[in-house]
């Protein structure tokens, strides 16, 4: 029996860069955290510290700040892809894999007018992207989101669940349902042409509103729905992949004061919680390939 070195890979985790574009008076701000990953045959760095294959992770992250002067960093979709195809044309790479995280700004407003170079830190979710590409060629990009807290105040219930001798759980007809939504969706194959912003927004949107106006019985439900409406929308998607906590509200008991609660004061619940997880997919889609197999795992 013998002990052998297993699937393996390195880079540079969490570039944090940010690219002021100044060619007119009113400048523009792309804000990043960009992760790199090489893949190929490297074991003998592993097994001997042989780094005469090894592209250094520093070299990775001198190469994610010039590549976003050189290359439009918005997307951030085209962005990775550029920056993934530029590291495998390197040997001994064989796959790339860029990880992103966009943080949004919001212009400062002066006398209701935008003001030219100045921003306030905004952004209702972290915008996500994991780009991979093989030097055969295959590539595969998987959009997201993070931390998007939505919530709706009534419209969910949840009921006729299983019970046994530790079940406290009162069923509800009427409950506020909110989450912290991670979602991922991707996207394999031919590329190229493909309007990055307007599906994100798409998906987004669509998502929102099935939350919405779903008459919910359970979150296991919702999020069915909410995974559905992005594929129905968009064919180019594989599948997404949906992970919700359940950020519970309970109604504060006031029995004891000579006030009612009718569904209006409730404690916020922070842990423990529900954590639902989810995927929605087309029957006939493409491999994934690698496109799930994470560096740092921040998109």
């Amino acid at each position: 029996m013998a002990i052998v070195l297993g699937p393996n890979q390195y880079g540079k985790a969490e570039t944090h860069l940010v690219r002021i574009t100044r060619d007119t008076p009113r400048h523009e701000i792309v804000d990043l955290n960009v992760t790199t990953a090489m893949r190929g045959d490297f074991s003998e760095a592993f097994v001997s510290g042989d780094q005469r294959r090894v592209l250094p992770t520093d070299t990775q992250k001198n190469t994610a700040y010039v590549w976003s002067k050189t290359h439009d960093p918005d997307p951030i979709e085209e962005y990775g892809l550029s920056l993934a195809r530029h590291f495998v044309e390197v040997e001994p790479i064989v796959a790339a894999r860029i990880e992103i995280e966009r943080f949004g700004w919001k212009r400062v407003a002066i006398d209701g007018t935008e003001h030219d170079h100045t921003w306030i830190r905004s952004g209702e979710e972290i915008r996500t992207a994991a780009i991979t590409v093989e030097k055969s060629g295959e590539s595969h990009v998987v959009q997201g989101l993070k931390d998007f807290v939505i919530l709706k105040s009534t419209g969910s219930e949840f009921k006729d669940f299983l019970i046994d001798e530790y079940t406290t759980l009162q069923p509800t007809t009427d409950r506020v349902m909110a989450t912290s939504l991670v979602a991922q969706w991707r996207v394999s194959g031919d590329l190229d042409g493909i309007d990055w912003n307007g599906m994100y927004a798409g998906v987004k949107s669509a998502m929102v509103e099935r939350f919405a106006n779903l008459h919910s019985l359970a979150l296991q439900q919702t999020l069915w729905e909410m995974g559905r409406a992005a594929l129905e929308l968009y064919p180019q998607i594989a599948e997404i992949r949906l992970s919700a906590p359940n950020k519970h509200h309970f109604l504060v008991d006031f029995s004891h004061f000579d006030v009612e609660n009718n569904g209006e004061v409730f404690h916020a619940d922070d842990r423990p919680y529900g954590l639902i997880q989810t995927t929605v997919e087309r029957d006939d889609a493409p491999p994934a390939g690698d496109a799930w197999r994470i560096s740092a795992g921040l998109a």
